[in-house]
């Protein structure tokens, strides 16, 4: 499964490709799935760009977006949308309209809060695992981890020699993860190595914007949907 993320924290300073309103959003979410992508994944964004968790906000996206397509939509709950992670807890509380799983990452603190909220609102969890971050161990210790839907294992400021490398490392270091599911995925400089190295172990990916602006030849990528056919094409 390859799954596409739309934006991410990236702003209209890294290009108009990079879609930030809600119709920006269902226009380039409906293009990535047309090509294959068979989950999306976005980060809401203010009329200013900022990433928010208010309902005001994320409502909308997911209005739009499930409009262009039929596909699971997920959002993401960083601490860097709301620093306080009662809060974080109060908006997923919040919501009126829920997307279908949303990302919690276990280096933040309040991560059980927050995952806890998600799941008593029926909304699934992508745990968060950042390399180089306590989040395998506090994941690992959880009482919600053998509740989430998968696990993202994320090798972050990697450069693309060490990439392949520090994913293996990832792993090895999650185990079996309480069985989860493990979608891997990098981030810049590592987003290739690491997109090829997930197809090769069968492993759940993902690829868009919000990870990498070139295409493997270092191209510009003019679109999430053509870094999703050059994800396919990757092996």
């Amino acid at each position: 499964m390859i799954q596409v993320c739309l934006n991410g924290v990236r702003s209209a300073q890294d290009g108009a490709a990079v879609p930030l309103s809600p119709a920006a959003l269902a226009r380039s979410a409906a293009a990535a799935v047309a090509a294959g992508a068979a989950e999306v994944h976005v980060h809401p964004k203010t009329p200013c760009g900022s990433d928010s968790l208010s309902a005001r906000v994320v409502g909308p996206a997911l209005e739009a977006i499930r409009a262009a397509v039929s596909v699971p939509v997920g959002v993401t709950t960083g601490a860097w949308a709301e620093p306080d992670p009662a809060r974080r807890a109060e908006h997923v509380r919040s919501w009126t309209v829920l997307p279908d799983y949303a990302s919690v990452n276990w280096h933040e603190e309040g991560a059980d809060e927050v995952a806890a909220a998600l799941l008593g609102r029926g909304v699934g969890i992508e745990a968060g695992i950042w390399s180089g971050t306590p989040a395998v161990g506090r994941f690992l210790a959880s009482p919600y981890a053998p509740r989430v839907l998968r696990v993202l294992a994320e090798v972050m400021g990697a450069p693309a020699e060490a990439a392949e490398p520090a994913a293996r490392a990832l792993l090895t270091e999650l185990g079996t993860a309480h069985g989860r599911p493990v979608l891997l995925h990098s981030q810049d400089e590592g987003t290739w190595p690491v997109l090829r190295l997930a197809r090769r172990l069968g492993l759940d990916t993902r690829i868009g914007l919000e990870d990498v602006l070139v295409l493997p030849d270092g191209e510009r990528a003019a679109s999430n949907a053509q870094l999703v056919k050059a994800a396919l094409g990757s092996a």
